[in-house]
């Protein structure tokens, strides 16, 4: 098994605000979020990485965040990433 940072969206522990709950049925974020971990097989993405090597996050966390920036109008990596940090920093 890859060396992957624990996924920490269900947590309360740092933030008031659980991701998981946020998400209500019917909106968009909800219907990428059940895509990604439901109906896309990214066995080959997991595959790509071994149990060596520094931590990292994993491929479908990493596939939701840029998925969602495109829906948004955000073309740019580094203003998906820097957006991305604004967020998990407030």
């Amino acid at each position: 098994m890859a060396n992957y940072k624990p996924d920490l969206s269900c947590q309360n522990k740092f933030i008031s605000v659980n991701f998981s709950e946020q998400i209500q049925l019917g909106t968009f974020e909800y219907a990428l979020y059940y895509i990604v971990e439901n109906k896309l097989d990214l066995s080959g993405s997991y595959a790509w990485y071994d149990k060596t090597g520094a931590v990292t996050y994993p491929p479908s966390g990493m596939l939701k965040i840029i998925l969602l920036g495109y829906a948004h109008g955000l073309i740019s990596s580094r203003r998906i990433a820097r957006l991305t940090k604004q967020v998990f920093t407030l």
